[in-house]
């Protein structure tokens, strides 16, 4: 019964490609939070300002946000394997200008260039992780999803956990530069894995990026109740249930600590979502995944409301890990629906929605819950945040009921007629041992490319509206690690 509990890591033992894209994104995730963090302690160390600190997350949030949706709709117009190398070489390149401008002294007493470095990283991840994520599908079944979400979310949210820690280590031990040096050597990780994939041109040719790409990519997405859903109450429970910015004043009034403690609660969230990914096996047979998500996102804000209460920290920490748990759960789930529901040609458009979201929402949380802390206390901030998002996402849920009653196994049913992805026990039947046609995932054909997996012919095309004609069943979201170029997320 023990295994069952555990996180599922068939996709990554069955599957060779998925494996080394995954370990790819992991080590580069894990090198990424080194630099983020590196960067933010650098520009105090020129600045001695923490609202040049600040500055470095508004700098990043607004190409991601600015990007993601001019991104996606580049992953849905080029091969989505040659312009994740090109992402991946570019962010490789940046790392190594970290380096050099701080070997070369050029960063000793301004910080400027660091900052315009940040926004430069932050404009090609709007386009490599839709990139990135967009490939998935093509390499496992549609029954894997969950799982390798579930796997995603521990890879990102372990980077995240770890990687600020070998930052300061390194930092310390060694100055930035060594920080900068490591992040640029695991850029050969996602490289090799990349090197190793098929070609994975978006099936039927893909069209031109521009803003008819993308207006088109949203009104998928407006005539997709269960998918736009999933971004909705994504966004009620960060904007109204994200107390992190909180966490410094609560620390030091209520629980009568200092910047320990507020670290201790930055890395509860954390240690919660990571338990839950690591515990997720049992996620792969959920059906009823838009209710689970429900479930989930009141239980976070559940717990947010029991932080705000609680005056033990070894309380509030639990409620912390609590939250990051469920949060997780969401997110799994979310991902799972999101690649499903949406047709390969329009993958990279739907998680540059996706990051706009995720990049977006905890940044607004930040703003709600200070602005109404600045207005009453911290501690009614967090109380009525929790309340608010658990009162908005039952009227949400009422005014389109179609999340709750979402069916996992009808979705996959429909995706995989759409897509002519045969079931799952068919890999095991195919000469090639991949998951949905001859061409093997992992290898090239003799004219240098194969056919992803598990794809074929449109099966309905694009509609005179600029939809796609995609079976209308409710069906699951995507979401990986939140934040993850964000130490403090």
């Amino acid at each position: 019964m023990v295994p069952k509990l555990l996180a599922d890591i068939s996709p990554l033992r069955e599957y060779p490609a998925y494996r080394r894209l995954w370990a790819g994104e992991t080590i580069s995730s894990l090198g990424s939070q080194i630099t983020a963090t590196a960067v933010l302690l650098q520009v105090f160390a020129i600045t001695r300002s923490s609202f040049q600190v600040g500055l470095v997350s508004l700098v990043a949030l607004v190409p991601l946000v600015g990007g993601g949706l001019f991104g996606g709709a580049i992953v849905d117009a080029v091969d989505r394997r040659r312009l994740a190398m090109i992402t991946s070489g570019g962010l490789a390149a940046v790392s190594a200008a970290f380096l050099v401008l701080t070997l070369a002294g050029a960063v000793d007493d301004v910080a400027w260039p660091l900052m315009c470095l940040v926004a430069v990283q932050s404009a090609l991840l709007a386009a490599d992780q839709p990139a990135r994520r967009a490939m998935t599908p093509n390499l496992i079944p549609f029954e894997h999803l969950p799982a390798a979400s579930a796997l995603a979310q521990i890879g990102g949210t372990a980077a995240g956990v770890f990687g600020p820690l070998i930052a300061g280590v390194t930092v310390a031990a060694g100055g930035f530069s060594v920080a900068y040096a490591i992040d640029l050597v695991t850029f050969a990780a996602p490289l090799y894995g990349l090197a190793r994939l098929p070609a994975m041109p978006p099936r039927g040719g893909g069209r031109g990026a521009g803003v008819a790409s993308v207006a088109e990519g949203l009104r998928f997405l407006r005539g997709q109740p269960v998918l736009l859903m999933t971004f909705v109450v994504d966004l009620i429970a960060m904007v109204f249930g994200m107390p992190r910015a909180l966490f410094p004043a609560l620390a030091e009034d209520r629980f009568g600590g200092g910047s320990a403690t507020a670290g201790a609660m930055y890395s509860a969230v954390a240690v919660g979502s990571l338990l839950a990914a690591g515990l997720s096996g049992p996620l792969g047979g959920v059906r009823r995944q838009g209710l689970a998500v429900v479930v989930s996102i009141a239980l976070w804000g559940g717990a947010i409301v029991g932080f705000g209460l609680a005056h033990d920290i070894a309380l509030g920490l639990a409620l912390l890990a609590l939250a990051g748990a469920a949060d997780m759960v969401s997110a799994i789930l979310r991902n799972a629906i999101l690649n499903v529901a949406t047709p390969d040609e329009m993958r990279g458009r739907l998680q540059g929605v996706f990051l706009v979201v995720v990049t977006g929402g905890p940044r607004l949380g930040d703003l709600e819950a200070g602005g109404v802390a600045a207005a009453t206390s911290p501690a009614f901030s967090v109380i009525s945040g929790g309340l608010a998002g658990i009162g908005c996402l039952l009227l949400a849920t009422a005014a389109v009921p179609a999340l709750i009653r979402y069916d996992a196994k009808a979705a996959v049913a429909q995706a995989r007629a759409r897509t002519s992805q045969p079931p799952l026990n068919s890999a095991a039947a195919s000469p090639t041992g991949t998951p949905g046609g001859p061409a093997p995932a992992d290898e090239t054909s003799s004219a240098g490319e194969a056919a992803p997996a598990g794809e074929a012919a449109p099966a309905g095309g694009t509609s005179p509206a600029g939809g796609i004609d995609a079976p209308q069943v409710p069906r699951p979201t995507g979401g990986a690690a939140r934040d993850t170029l964000d130490p403090s997320a």
